[in-house]
């Protein structure tokens, strides 16, 4: 079986796991580095004392170069001037008429020169016959006469005897090896002699020198930042005490305290933070003690008034039935009694489930339910306030049953506290209830066209006694806890109540349920901002003009 053919996507897997695993890696440590204090300073030190190490170190390597080879010029100098008093003097005493003699000559200055340089080859002669330097030329240890540069020979050419000029170029020999190296030449007589310093030794130096510099300035730049992690492990570790203390603080660890070394910043910073915390602390435990009784308190008034309002009532009731025998001040009188007594039963009950609430002690009683049955029970109960108010209750309901785990209490009590808070702020237009749902949750809506809400005040209107206008008159006898108490029954039941509104616009009131009971709710079937308003806000399409025909 021919397995070649598998190769390619095998190899692209690994590469995925590679890409993958490494992209890991870096986010890992990216995250790491956000984190931590002290690894971004030990990296801010690596990435400033790496730069400013490489820009000393190339500094100097520049200056140990050019000091290098401005010592190799001066001493090539030297030693060319030398040559050239030797070749003069050979010169002079030598015939010029005879070519052999002349070579001979010539070839004796180089050998004599050339031995001058030591049995370590410090340089190699060269010299040309200016006036045919294609055929006439000598030089020392093979190297052969085109390592001299053609630029070179011409300055020299050009020059007057006593100027000497350089260059850098490559030494080459007749076994085809090669060398950097220093050229220097002068005119002598007719003839032009040149010294050929290799410069191996100082390449080597410097590839010496630039090693100990890397090597030093690693070391350098390593050793910063161990100093750099050492200083700042000393101030991220109190400061990670404290961050750690503090979270824990937060949740609710009221006795944490931090551990006070010495008389440092960081000391003080600790002292500061624990009586911050002790204070805090006492703060807490007085407002908790304070929240208790006042809790306490409520339960206990609103059950203890429960028995005489109770009793209250009944007379009440009896005066009430009999009003038609009263004169008619005393039959207003009783109507008045019997009004005002159910009212403060309302606020009766409003404070014992708000107790609940404080004590954690309600509880849901659930049963699958049609939520339409419950709007429709809620309308029922808030139709003739609407009639009274001259609004008009429009219902838009799902045709098919909208099945939901609730509380049949709790969420018609929300019903009831969004359509008596609509119809008292609808101005007596027309309020609109919403009902929709999708797999997991069962959303309603109440939407009302009065004086709508300010910015700031959609989650205001769910505070204890909070009113959009102190100044406005309450008509329908509220106590001010009913969308608090609503609120409280949609987060027992795991729900959203949420409310928009715009000055002018009116508002709209939204309960967003989970469809099972304990589920967790992740969307609304229902927009908390109404289809029209999103209209209004979008922008309108440009259509193009049509020209005249």
């Amino acid at each position: 079986m021919n397995r070649w053919p598998t190769l390619p996507s095998a190899a692209r897997r690994g590469l995925h796991l590679i890409r993958r695993y490494a992209g890991a890696a870096v986010r890992r440590a990216y995250v790491s580095w956000r984190r931590s204090l002290q690894a971004r300073v030990v990296t801010s030190t690596l990435l400033v004392s790496g730069l400013v190490v490489a820009v000393l170190g190339m500094f100097l390597m520049q200056q140990i170069t050019t000091a290098l080879l401005e010592a190799k010029e001066r001493a090539a100098l030297l030693q060319l001037d030398e040559g050239v008093g030797v070749a003069q003097g050979r010169l002079a005493t030598a015939g010029t008429d005879n070519p052999d003699s002349t070579k001979s000559t010539l070839n004796g200055i180089v050998t004599a020169l050339a031995h001058r340089s030591g049995p370590s080859g410090l340089y190699e002669v060269i010299i040309i016959d200016r006036d045919d330097p294609g055929s006439v030329g000598f030089s020392s240890n093979w190297v052969r006469l085109k390592s001299v540069p053609a630029v070179l020979m011409r300055q020299v050419e050009a020059s007057n005897a006593s100027k000497p000029y350089r260059t850098y170029g490559t030494l080459t020999y007749d076994d085809g090896s090669s060398k950097p190296g220093l050229i220097v030449g002068k005119k002598v007589s007719r003839y032009q002699l040149y010294y050929l310093f290799p410069l191996t030794q100082e390449r080597q130096s410097l590839g010496v020198v630039q090693q100990t510099i890397l090597g030093v300035g690693a070391a350098l730049v390593l050793l910063l930042a161990a100093i750099a992690s050492i200083v700042t492990r000393q101030v991220v570790i109190p400061v990670r005490m404290a961050a750690q203390a503090a979270e824990r603080l937060a949740a609710g660890r009221l006795e944490e305290r931090m551990r006070v070394r010495g008389e440092d910043d960081l000391a003080r910073l600790a002292t500061s933070f624990n009586d911050m915390a002790a204070n805090l602390q006492e703060k807490i435990v007085q407002l908790q003690e304070l929240s208790q009784v006042q809790r306490q308190f409520v339960s206990d008034v609103s059950h203890e008034l429960r028995t005489p309002i109770t009793t209250v009532r009944m007379a009440a009731e009896v005066l009430y039935e009999a009003r038609a025998d009263f004169d008619p001040m005393a039959a207003r009188s009783a109507e008045l009694l019997q009004s005002q007594i159910e009212r403060f039963e309302g606020l009766l009950a409003d404070l014992l489930e708000i107790s609940r609430y404080d004590a954690g002690a309600a509880t849901l009683d659930i049963e699958p339910m049609d939520v339409r049955e419950l709007v429709l029970r809620a309308v029922g109960y808030t139709e003739d306030l609407a009639e009274r108010k001259g609004s008009k209750i429009i219902q838009q309901l799902p045709g098919e049953a909208t099945m939901a785990e609730v509380d049949r209490r709790r969420v018609e009590r929300i019903l009831r506290n969004l359509l008596v808070n609509a119809i008292e702020h609808g101005e007596g237009k027309d309020i609109v209830v919403s009902v929709a749902a999708d797999r997991d949750a069962v959303a309603i809506a109440v939407r009302d066209h009065g004086c709508g809400l300010r910015p700031g005040e959609a989650n205001m209107v769910f505070d204890r006694f909070w009113r959009a206008d102190p100044a406005r008159a309450r008509t329908t006898g509220g106590t001010g806890l009913g969308l608090s108490i609503s609120m409280e029954d949609a987060q027992l039941h795991g729900g959203w109540l949420q409310a928009w509104g715009e000055p002018g616009q009116g508002s709209q009131f939204r309960l967003s349920l989970p469809r099972v009971a304990g589920a967790e709710l992740r969307g609304s079937p229902l927009p908390l901002v109404p289809p029209e308003i999103e209209l209004q806000r979008a922008p309108y399409a440009e259509l193009p003009l049509e020209a005249d025909a």
